[in-house]
């Protein structure tokens, strides 16, 4: 693992760089020597993405069962809390300082905010007011505003290849969420909310990448955890009774522990890992295969409809993912293989 955030930059290294190159320094490394993005981009990042799209987009069903029986300001408090010190435990047990450099400080609180605080609070209370399945469409809206706020405040070019990816991505989740609008007007509090967590979450990517980190990436994911919860937990003591976890069956219970383990240590240090690794509108591009997996998995978890709606959001965001991941070429190469 590296020691270090190696992409990010601070703003003016990135508009410097820009003038010499028209590219960022994360796009300089990915065309190096003329190579295809398929040779350039990490294998790690991959295996990450797709553990990432399996993980999160699976637990969306399973936080909804811990939801109807635990307060979200309490649930959140018990993830972030044991998500931080699990995460901050794996980095001290091997050998790291859990120390925060100076410098970094402000900037760390400022992504625990968006990233952790922000995208948790807001999901959490989107994930009530309307169906899981749902939900996660409307989060992971999250692409468009990273790309957006990455060309802007990143310098990150969005080249025809990752306009075309994002084209294909938005189609899909406009295919699943279109039929449901008039529902999601009914009902438009779980919509604000989850608008609200995509764009929290998307800032905060652009953010991890903006500044500059001497952390390693275990160490930044466990602070932002701890930080980020430290609103939370404010907030469900005020808000919410201690008793709240009295009543909670053995289903809410292991309901909460896996979201406790896998989502919040595990993913957490992934996505963290991915974002140091790829340009962030790539990352955010990377994930559009967690609503899906989110769909499908509500539907066979909750008993949520699954259609010819799906099934065709699914092959689209294979596609964004692929003209992102490989490039034009290499989705010709592997569909002349397949032919």
């Amino acid at each position: 693992m590296p020691d270090q955030g190696s992409n990010a930059k601070p703003r003016a290294g990135v508009r410097a760089e820009a003038r010499t190159s028209g590219m960022t320094p994360a796009e300089d490394r990915l065309s190096a020597a003329g190579s295809t993005a398929a040779e350039t981009l990490p294998r790690l990042g991959f295996v990450l993405l797709a553990a990432l799209s399996l993980l999160w987009g699976s637990s969306w069903p399973i936080m909804k069962i811990a939801l109807r029986e635990i307060p979200p300001w309490t649930f959140r408090t018990l993830c972030l809390a044991c998500g931080g010190l699990g995460v901050l435990t794996l980095g001290k047990t091997n050998g790291l300082s859990l120390a925060i450099p100076i410098r970094e400080r402000k900037s760390l609180l400022l992504v625990a905010l968006l990233n952790i605080t922000g995208w948790h609070l807001c999901s959490a209370y989107g994930v009530i007011h309307m169906p899981a399945g749902r939900a996660v469409i409307v989060a992971y809206t999250m692409p468009l505003f990273a790309a957006l706020m990455g060309s802007f405040v990143l310098g990150e070019r969005l080249t025809p290849t990752r306009l075309v990816g994002l084209g294909f991505g938005t189609t899909g989740l406009a295919i699943l969420i279109g039929p449901d609008i008039k529902a999601l007007g009914s009902a438009p509090l779980g919509a604000v909310f989850m608008l609200g967590a995509a764009v929290s979450w998307a800032a905060g990517t652009v953010a991890i990448k903006y500044f500059r980190w001497t952390m390693p990436t275990v160490l930044l994911t466990g602070w932002q955890l701890i930080l980020g919860g430290v609103p939370v937990v404010i907030g469900a003591l005020i808000l919410e009774p201690i008793t709240a976890l009295s009543q909670v069956s053995w289903q809410g219970a292991l309901a909460t522990a896996y979201i406790m383990v896998l989502p919040m240590i595990f993913c957490h240090w992934a996505w963290f890992k991915v974002v140091d690794l790829f340009p962030a509108t790539v990352a955010a591009i990377g994930t559009l295969a967690t609503p899906v997996i989110g769909v499908f998995s509500s539907g066979l978890v909750l008993g949520e409809p699954i259609g010819f709606q799906e099934l065709a959001a699914l092959v689209l965001m294979v596609m964004a993912l692929a003209t992102v991941m490989i490039g034009f070429e290499g989705v010709h190469r592997w569909l002349r293989r397949v032919g």
